[in-house]
């Protein structure tokens, strides 16, 4: 089983810049051992289970708060497919192979 998970979370009582705060949030994310892919505007965690992957959460939100953030904003979003794995790639090779062979045309 694949899960995707999306995940934007970073603290509005900071001010402008969020850098430092993602960074912590990221380095939760890469401690668990799952693969990630960091983007401009959220991060995707591929994972076995849908449990695995919503362990994070409160974990990711703890780190913000022991840095003294008072509101954190999140959006999570998940993408479930029980008979693929390894979708984090697959799914960007398959876009990628898609354009090529429409470049052909």
């Amino acid at each position: 089983m694949s899960v995707l998970m999306e995940i934007a979370m970073f603290p509005t009582d900071v001010g402008e810049s969020k850098s430092r705060y993602v960074a912590r949030v990221i380095e939760v994310i890469r401690e668990s051992g799952l693969p990630y892919q960091l983007t401009p505007m959220a991060t995707i965690v591929e994972g076995e289970s849908i449990e695995e992957l919503v362990a994070l959460i409160p974990k990711m939100y703890h780190t913000l708060e022991a840095m003294g953030v008072k509101r954190v904003y999140s959006v999570v979003k998940f993408d479930i497919r029980p008979s693929k794995e390894n979708r984090l790639k697959q799914k960007v090779q398959s876009v990628e192979q898609a354009l090529q062979q429409s470049a052909k045309r």
